[in-house]
Parts: C-alpha cells; structure tokens; sequence
C-alpha cells in the first residue's frame, strides 16, 4: 500500500483544492493527504498532493516561488475581483465606445505599470480570500456582511511579463512569479488602477510551484485511468527541496540518525550546499533554512531519503528537524 509520496496535479476547473485531496484518497485508499497551496475552484494547474507521511514537507515549501498565467478584463469590477463574484459595476460598453480614453492602454504601457509591482512590495489580501483574521476565514466575514480590518502584507514579486493586450475584449494577459501569499486578483486590481480603471482576474493557471510544473503535471483523468499502474505518477518526498543542500551520511551512522543521533560533516559528504547559505535569499526565510540538509544514505545500492537536519552552531553538527525514515528496510520508501 502506498504511504507516502506527492502527486503533481494538474488541477481542473470548478473543483476545490479539497476535491482534489478527497479524489486522491479514494484512489489510494490513503486518508492523510493535503496540498501545499490552495487554488480557487476556477483556477487550474500545479497543485501538489502530499500523500501520508510526505505531508510533513509542506512546511518547508515557503522559500518557493510560484509563477501564475493571468488574465483580466478592464472595466468590470466584482466583490471578490474576479469573474465570478458579484458584479458592483461594469464600465465594459462605454470604454469600448470611448476610443479616446482606451488609447493611453498598449502593452508597453501595460509592461511599464507591472515594473511599479515587481521586487518587495505590500499587498492587501482581498475580503473573499481564505487568510484568517482573529481566528476566522476572511470570507466568513464577508459572507456574513460583517467588516474587518485586513492589514496589507509583504510579498515578493520576482517578474511580470505582460504577453497581450486586446483592445476588442478588453483583455490583457500577463505571466507573474512571485512568493507565497500573493494574491494575483489583487494584482489585477491595483494594475488596473495604476491605469486609472477598474478591472477583474477572468482566468488563472498554476504553471509553477517550486520544483512542480505544469509541463510535469498529471491530470486526474490519467490517474483514474492507470488504476494500479498510478503509482508511477509519485514522486519522492524530498522532491520539492530544491532550496536545501544534500548530505550522504556514511553508511554506518545512518540509523544513528535515524533514531536522533547528532552528525558532523566528517561523518559523510555534503553533496550539495544550501542555495542560501551564503547569500541573501530573495524574501525573509527562517534562518535555519540557510543551512538546511537533505539527510540522505545509500541502503542495498540506493540513495534514500531519511529527513531534514539544521547545522547547529552550538553543537557544530547536524541536527535532525524531521525524520522521514524510521527504518532503514522500509522498501517503500
């Protein structure tokens, strides 16, 4: 029975992040599963799976940046600042009319007004949106007509690549990358008004998160279809952790490990160093990232992964955070 393990999802429309878990759990038979992010129900893509034990990672995805595929249309304005929420006006007619006022919007200046949002920049999450304030999901309060104060936070915009402009639909489409928490129905909205109009998202796909990408996705139809066959879509726990670096423990002190044992750098071989440790990560990240290890050891002539260990300044070794592997003869994993 498979355990552990994420499936690469891509997604489908007008289902919930929640669907898609409650899918894979009758198709593997396995209850603990979650995601690593949520999508709105009419957005598509990436959607990692995390099966069993794997849904420990999730965690330590937050360094990931994440690239989105949008579009908005200009002049049409919705309660939850996209397509398909209530609609608190609609400019759409009367711009089309007004060649004069649509003029002043080409795709350079489109590409101009997206430079004004890339780097580190503040955002206001929108009132129909997940994040919990006091302990209670924004939409609830929305929902319940009650208002609350939703405080802007700090997000990470690494790119923007305006792709088209259609002044007959008033569309525009743009590529963006950007860190966890951003919310791309915002981002329509505050470029739009940086243009002097209002605007809502119409479509949005995942096309990376992370190590994930879409090209690398598995449709829910392909995995129905290959039945017992369908563990050849999992991928390996430690898939996602692009970010830590790689550490091979020798052979003989990896069940030292396992069972929370200390390591020093002479009792193996880094493989790879942490991508942070000795520069500036793009966003704020815990400061044990910086130097994060992939504890890995050779077992019967493979490379298996057996947890997540910080350098410990103090002890000048390596420590174990999580620990994936309890035994070293677990062929599953």
């Amino acid at each position: 029975m498979i355990n552990r393990g994420i499936i690469n999802l891509n997604k489908p429309e007008g289902m919930t992040s929640h669907d898609c878990v409650n899918r894979l759990r009758r198709l593997t038979g396995v209850r603990r599963i979650g995601h690593t992010g949520t999508l709105d129900p009419m957005a598509t893509g990436v959607l990692p799976l995390c099966i069993g034990t794997s849904a420990r990672i999730s965690e330590y995805l937050d360094m990931d940046f994440k690239k989105y595929r949008c579009t908005m249309v200009l002049g049409l304005e919705t309660d939850t600042l996209d397509i398909w929420g209530k609609v608190l006006s609609d400019t759409r007619e009367q711009l089309l009319l007004d060649k004069e006022t649509l003029s002043g919007v080409t795709l350079e200046k489109l590409q101009e007004i997206s430079r004004v949002f890339t780097g580190r920049i503040r955002q206001v999450p929108p009132k129909y949106s997940a994040l919990k304030v006091n302990g209670k999901k924004l939409y609830e309060y929305a929902r319940a007509g009650q208002e609350v104060e939703i405080k802007s936070r700090e997000i990470t915009i690494k790119d923007i690549t305006v792709n088209s402009w259609d002044s007959h639909t008033l569309t525009a489409a743009f590529d963006v990358t950007c860190s966890k928490g951003t919310y791309v129905r915002t981002l329509c909205v505050d470029m739009a008004e940086k243009l002097g109009f209002t605007a809502a998202m119409s479509s949005l796909i995942r096309l990376e998160s992370g190590a994930f990408t879409l090209e690398n996705a598995v449709t829910l139809e392909e995995l129905a279809e290959a039945g017992d066959d369908f563990t050849r879509y999992i991928l390996p726990t430690d898939f996602p952790l692009i970010h830590f670096g790689e550490f091979l423990i020798r052979d003989d002190r990896a069940v030292w490990f396992i069972t929370g044992g200390h390591i020093s750098f002479q009792e193996g071989e880094i493989l790879q160093e942490p991508e942070y440790k000795d520069k500036e990560p793009p966003f704020p990240i815990r400061e044990e990232y910086q130097k994060a290890y992939r504890m890995m050891a050779m077992v019967k002539g493979r490379k298996k992964f057996l947890g997540v260990a910080f350098y410990n300044d103090k002890y000048k070794k390596l420590v174990a955070d999580k620990i994936f592997l309890r035994g070293l003869e677990d062929e599953d994993f």
